[in-house]
């Protein structure tokens, strides 16, 4: 697999990160209105530099685990957004993904989300795909449910974020099942 790697969406463009991107993504991570919805608290600049350098350094890895890109529109390089798919038993890969709160409502997480999922299936050989999506979070759950994602069940007690413990949802969508 080629480094670095492009994934296009109808409105979104996936790419990898750069260090040029810290403010962006400081904008998304360290806000309060998105990291409710995420597995870990807000961060500040220093943890947005040590993010991107983690995510530089892993992409370099042979093989690659992870795939977290910056998320972009088509037509403007700045980051909105990232979406990822930690590698994670055989042929299966775990989907996050975040959009900055100026962003919501366009339809670029499902974009991000369609066209990462995508990719694994297509160029990665993944056969299943797992989410874990907070029982509040309409929004994202609303995005894998378009998407024909089936849920699977609760995870009690998942994540510990914003000073308690969360369960999530877990959804999953399976190779033979995705609208290519």
């Amino acid at each position: 697999m080629p480094y670095p790697i492009r994934v296009t969406g109808s409105t979104v463009v996936l790419r990898e990160f750069c260090m040029q991107d810290v403010d962006d993504v400081l904008a998304i991570i360290g806000d309060d209105k998105v990291t409710t919805w995420l597995s870990f608290d807000s961060r500040d600049r220093d943890q947005a530099v040590a993010m991107i350098e983690g995510t530089l350094e892993r992409a370099r890895q042979e093989p690659r685990t992870e795939f977290y890109f910056g998320v972009t529109k088509r037509d403007d390089d700045r980051v909105i957004g990232f979406a990822r798919i930690g590698l994670s038993g055989v042929q299966a890969g775990k989907l996050g993904y975040a959009i900055a709160a100026k962003e919501w409502g366009r339809g670029y997480a499902t974009d991000a989300a369609r066209a990462l999922v995508t990719y694994a299936f297509k160029d990665l050989g993944l056969h299943r795909i797992t989410t874990a999506i907070g029982p509040d979070n309409i929004a994202s759950t609303a995005v894998v449910q378009q998407l024909g994602f089936t849920r699977e069940g609760a995870l009690r007690d998942h994540v510990f974020t914003n000073g308690q413990w969360r369960d999530s949802v877990l959804f999953s969508v399976l190779a033979h099942e995705w609208s290519w």
